[in-house]
């Protein structure tokens, strides 16, 4: 199944981890308060196979390999009639580079975990221990290695703005994973949760937010290094739940639309290229692949009001244009 699929989540939060994070509530992130169980699993694949056309199950919150295994076994066994049956397509689970024990590995095989999405969060050893991580760079790759080894999908999670780290180091981090050639990716700017360290560090002065306009401009460059690495962005931005929308989120990178001001980025950079090279018009037409639109006009039309004022325009017509490849763009003067 292609990373883009769809999942059905259960959230198993903070199962397994052997330590915090000081940035990791994952009750606050998951909305959920309580791990699941076999007979949750049941219940929600139950539930979903009513009314959802087939998809991946996803176990996601926790470090499912480093849980018992007993507790990974009951789980899985729960879900085990769902994909013999054919409803379930696949299985995902969340965990740690540091949590790839032979037996659970061989455990996952079992059950037919086919996708194992690592949390490397960075490639800097000293990014990492200031965040209490508990594992190193290497041991993300030799994890990577590991999977690859056993014929696991795998999908690398990173993120930008932690302690210690600033625009450069987060870039420096997106090119180490893309050297390690994922199957996906997924780019959670730092949020602060209340109930974390970080939220202390924060509200002490000893830590500053990601904005969300900071978390657009680093993000924008790792995005466009990802999609010219062929590496698909399975999510940009923490996925919205009540408890975020209800102030969760205390400070740094919230927004539930963030992935599309990213992508609204880096149309406006293509944007402003193809009008640079062209010269000055006085009326210009932009073309854009029709899923596309609203990226390039950006939120509230952003991106025209921009491009028009920057390049004294007295008219920019945008234009949907099928024939274009997504992700393109095409110009044409007017005057």
């Amino acid at each position: 199944m292609s990373p883009r699929g769809r999942i059905i989540p259960i959230f198993v939060p903070h199962l397994g981890c052997p330590n915090d994070c000081v940035f990791c509530n994952q009750r606050k992130i998951s909305g959920s308060l309580f791990p699941a169980a076999g007979a949750d699993v049941t219940s929600v694949l139950q539930e979903a196979k009513s009314w959802s056309p087939p998809a991946e199950l996803a176990f996601y919150g926790g470090s499912f390999t480093a849980i018992p295994l007993a507790q990974q076994r009951e789980l899985l066994a729960a879900a085990r009639p769902f994909y013999a049956g054919g409803f379930l397509t696949g299985i995902r689970v969340s965990t740690r580079p540091d949590a790839m024990a032979p037996e659970a590995l061989a455990q996952l095989e079992e059950f037919g975990v086919q996708t194992v999405e690592l949390g490397a969060q960075s490639m800097d050893d000293a990014v990492l221990q200031r965040c209490g991580r508990g594992h190193s760079a290497a041991q993300t790759v030799e994890a990577v290695r590991l999977l690859r080894t056993r014929g696991f999908r795998v999908v690398l999670q990173m993120m930008t703005g932690l302690p210690g780290s600033d625009p450069a180091g987060d870039l420096e981090t997106a090119r180490r994973i893309a050297a390690l050639q994922p199957e996906g990716v997924r780019i959670y700017p730092t949020v602060v949760l209340q109930d974390t360290p970080l939220y202390e560090l924060w509200r002490r002065g000893l830590y500053k937010a990601h904005s969300v306009e900071d978390a657009v401009e680093t993000c924008a460059p790792i995005l466009r290094l990802f999609q010219e690495a062929g590496i698909p962005v399975l999510r940009l931005g923490l996925n919205p739940t009540e408890e975020l929308r209800g102030g969760a989120a205390a400070a740094g990178a919230y927004h539930p639309a963030l992935g599309e001001l990213v992508h609204a980025r880096l149309y406006l950079e293509d944007a402003r290229r193809l009008l640079r090279q062209a010269g000055p018009p006085g009326r210009a037409e932009l073309q854009v692949h029709p899923r596309c639109l609203s990226k390039l006009l950006g939120q509230k039309r952003e991106n025209l009001r921009i491009l028009q004022a920057e390049f004294a325009l007295e008219t920019l017509n945008v234009v949907k244009n099928s024939a274009l490849e997504p992700g393109k763009l095409a110009i044409r003067d007017l005057t």
